[in-house]
């Protein structure tokens, strides 16, 4: 049997469970890819090879884990974000291309602190995967990274893909909510908070809705309890003139802008994702460096 054929079987099950024919071909391609080590390009060009043994068996269990809805990211056990693989479980959001646009306007607005002698110190707040503060941290070779979350399993996560990615020297990996307390010496606050309204639930894809932890992904009945706790707490953790760098949802940037003057921050920017929807706000901390 070939690896097209077993592609074939993959492609009927996702098929006959509700996929169209792109997502089950792209889905099975991609749950394939990750069950031989392959990249893409060995994957086109080995199509017609005979399938390893076992890879049948293993490919349509990885299918009937995806029929059922489950994220790709889960099942295959990572996720690429800013060009690099993070490892990803059911503990942790799936990383996402709207995110990536926090990274974009970190290193817009604040990279040449990072070239400064002494270097930089950054907060990530609610990392999970820990794929902002890693990153971060491969961009900035100078940057010291401190990552927290309110869960253990997810600082896991976060420290592995620190290690795997050769920086778990300058990550710090702490349990903690929202700062962990800090006071005046940060000097870029990133945040990817959860801020999807309680009445949206309903609205959600299975996907998010049934696998991926709650926690991170709502924030109260109109998505912003959780900035409206950040935004005070960021302020007084920033040095006077540092910057906060956020991930907010579709229609909350006249809100977040409001709580951004009540907690003495400024705004500064606030920049679209790949579909032109606000997805970023970018502030500082009112004062001079």
């Amino acid at each position: 049997m070939t690896v097209a054929a077993c592609l074939r079987d993959v492609v009927h099950v996702l098929t006959s469970a509700g996929f169209s024919s792109a997502d089950a071909a792209r889905d099975g391609s991609a749950l394939g890819r990750a069950l031989l080590g392959w990249d893409h390009a060995r994957w086109l060009t080995s199509l017609h090879a005979p399938a390893p043994d076992g890879f049948n068996h293993a490919f349509l269990d990885a299918a009937a884990r995806r029929a059922r809805r489950e994220p790709v990211a889960y099942i295959v056990g990572e996720r690429e974000f800013y060009g690099r693989a993070f490892e990803v479980t059911s503990e942790v959001l799936v990383p996402r291309p709207e995110t990536e646009v926090v990274i974009d306007a970190a290193r817009h607005h604040a990279g040449a602190l990072a070239t400064r002698p002494g270097g930089l110190d950054v907060l990530d707040v609610g990392t999970g995967s820990g794929c902002l503060a890693v990153t971060l941290a491969c961009e900035w070779p100078a940057a010291a990274i401190t990552a927290t979350d309110t869960s253990r399993a997810a600082l896991q996560v976060a420290a592995r893909n620190a290690e795997r990615h050769g920086v778990v020297s300058r990550v710090a990996c702490v349990e903690a909510s929202f700062t962990g307390g800090r006071s005046g010496d940060v000097d870029l606050l990133v945040s990817n908070p959860p801020y999807i309204a309680e009445t949206d639930r309903a609205s959600l894809p299975t996907d998010v809705v049934d696998y991926e932890p709650h926690a991170a992904l709502f924030g109260g009945d109109d998505g912003l309890d959780v900035i409206r706790a950040l935004l005070p707490a960021a302020s007084t953790a920033l040095r006077p003139g540092g910057w906060l760098i956020m991930e907010i949802g579709l229609g909350q940037e006249g809100r977040v802008r409001a709580l951004l003057d009540d907690a003495c921050l400024q705004w500064v920017a606030t920049q679209p994702d790949l579909a032109g929807i606000p997805r970023v706000i970018v502030a500082r901390r009112r004062g001079l460096l």
